[in-house]
């Protein structure tokens, strides 16, 4: 999600059943970010998000850069189709696709631009991790992209919304907003029958209709409601407060999603909130609600080595008395 009141902020929900030991990860200027098909980057923007790191390779959920782009993938199975490589095109595989474009790029005007000739293809980074499945939001403080690699190719949308979720297509989601139209934060009339006596019993009565239920499509109408109705006020405190206000309205609560055979479900295993202009990195986690962050300009970002922050998964309760 893009956010912005004084300042830009940019994160978002990881929705899964299981834990792939992901940790805060700052990536600084002179980490070497090698590429498949492409020659290496060893000198780039510095990033930080969250990532399973894996043979020290940054496996990035989401990231901001130092310049303020932010970029997340989200799952997108049965939709998502990665190409064979194709002579004359950029080919990026999608487990490089965050580190490519924040690496090297400053604003969603550039990276639109770069788009037209990649192609996102079939390499996996191992065995052990194969391909996901996705599809990618890409904001900064002005304007939002949606990137999709489907059968028909490579889809790049512009998303006034600043919200993705999961499936189905974005062009998909974007027209289903239609059905909600008549939805308001405000108590509505009785356009019904006007001449019946029918009565406003409660509050909030104008949303009648808005999406409630935890599948993608309606997380992401609801989101969208939530963000674009949100007011809040200009300071870090206010806005980061409704930030995660805004996602813990569409987040996933254990056992109202069952996955697989066993007793496994969805939840929201962390929520992420970055001020793109700051480069200050805020998380929670399903047991820890309170905030915890990371400082992108407190490492040393001329460096070449991961630095990699264990998330803080335990409750944390403070006692007043």
């Amino acid at each position: 999600m893009s956010f912005t009141t004084k300042d830009h902020y940019f994160g978002r929900n990881l929705d899964l059943e299981v834990s792939y030991h992901e940790a805060v990860t700052v990536t600084p200027r002179n980490f070497p970010l090698t590429f498949r098909r492409l020659p290496p980057l060893d000198s780039h923007y510095a990033m930080v998000g969250m990532a399973t790191s894996a043979a020290d390779y940054p496996l990035y959920y989401d990231a901001v850069n130092e310049k303020g782009l932010g970029m997340a993938g989200l799952a997108f199975a049965g939709n998502a189709d990665y190409k064979e490589e194709a002579k004359g095109r950029t080919n990026v595989t999608p487990f490089e696709f965050i580190p490519w474009v924040l690496g090297q790029f400053d604003s969603v005007d550039q990276v639109e631009e770069a788009l037209a000739d990649i192609s996102l293809v079939n390499i996996p980074f191992s065995e052990s991790f194969p391909l996901s499945p996705l599809h990618w939001i890409i904001s900064d403080r002005e304007r939002s992209l949606t990137v999709e690699s489907v059968k028909e190719g490579l889809r790049v949308y512009v998303n006034p919304f600043g919200v993705l979720t999961n499936n189905p297509p974005f062009d998909v989601q974007q027209f289903t907003l239609n059905n909600y139209r008549n939805l308001s934060p405000y108590q509505p009339e009785n356009t019904f029958a006007p001449e019946l006596p029918l009565d406003l019993y409660s509050r909030g009565m104008g949303a009648i209709g808005l999406p409630g239920d935890l599948s993608s499509s309606s997380r992401f109408a609801k989101a969208v409601f939530t963000k674009a109705n949100s007011v809040t006020g200009d300071s870090e405190s206010e806005s980061i407060s409704q930030f995660f206000h805004i996602l813990g309205s569409v987040e996933q609560q254990r056992g109202c999603v069952h996955v697989g055979d066993d007793d496994s479900f969805e939840i929201t295993i962390y929520s992420s909130c970055c001020n793109t202009e700051t480069g200050m990195y805020y998380y929670t986690t399903y047991e820890n609600r309170q905030i915890t962050a990371v400082d992108l300009h407190r490492e040393n970002l001329e460096g070449d080595t991961l630095a990699v922050y264990p998330l803080v998964t335990g409750q944390q309760i403070f006692v007043q008395n």
